[in-house]
Parts: C-alpha cells; sequence; structure tokens
C-alpha cells in the first residue's frame, strides 16, 4: 500500500514543481515554455489521479483502504499540486496578457 500511496506523493509533487516552473517562464516571457510545462504538470497529475481513483473504486467494492498519514500527506500533496496547477494557468495567461499590452505601446 505505502508504494501506491508514493505514487500519489511522487506524481503530485512533480506537477506542482512543473507548476511552479510554468510561473516563472510565464514571468519571463517564454509564454510556450510555459504551457509546455502546464502540460507536464497535467500529465503528472493524471498519473496521481489515477491512482487515487483506483483506490476509491476499490473502497466502493468494499476494499477498505487503511487510513494513514502518509495516506492523508498523499491527498494533502495531490490536492495542493492541483490547486497551483489551476492558479498556474491563471498566471500565465496574464504574463501573456501584459506582453501582449507592452507590444502595443
Amino acid at each position: 500500500m505505502e508504494e501506491i500511496v508514493f505514487g500519489i506523493i511522487v506524481n503530485g509533487g512533480d506537477a506542482r514543481s512543473r507548476a511552479m516552473s510554468a510561473i516563472k517562464e510565464a514571468k519571463a516571457g517564454n509564454i510556450d515554455k510555459a504551457k509546455e510545462l502546464i502540460e507536464e504538470a497535467n500529465d503528472f497529475l493524471n498519473k496521481a489521479h489515477d491512482i487515487q481513483t483506483e483506490l476509491i473504486q476499490n473502497e466502493a467494492a468494499g476494499n477498505k483502504t487503511e487510513m494513514s498519514l502518509l495516506m492523508v500527506h498523499a491527498q494533502d500533496h495531490l490536492m495542493n499540486a492541483m490547486t497551483v496547477k489551476d492558479l498556474a494557468v491563471e498566471f500565465i495567461d496574464t504574463y501573456f496578457e501584459i506582453l501582449e499590452l507592452k507590444k502595443g505601446k
């Protein structure tokens, strides 16, 4: 079970890292690179979400999952990564608009 939970933690952490890097790239004016990093973040989030979905389906089928501090930590990582990715998309859009306005001067 620990190996499964670590799959959520690792993929969630990788997604969050890509999303934070995307914000930095957008701030530097590298919008295409930022969007590429967001796609990578989405890939990692999908992997983590697939693991979570399997756990939920198993529990719905009557196979209870032991709730541990590690499991709570994994869920926290996943939710944090999802939030950071969503905010990164908004930052990228904002930085893109700023760049476009600066070009118009």
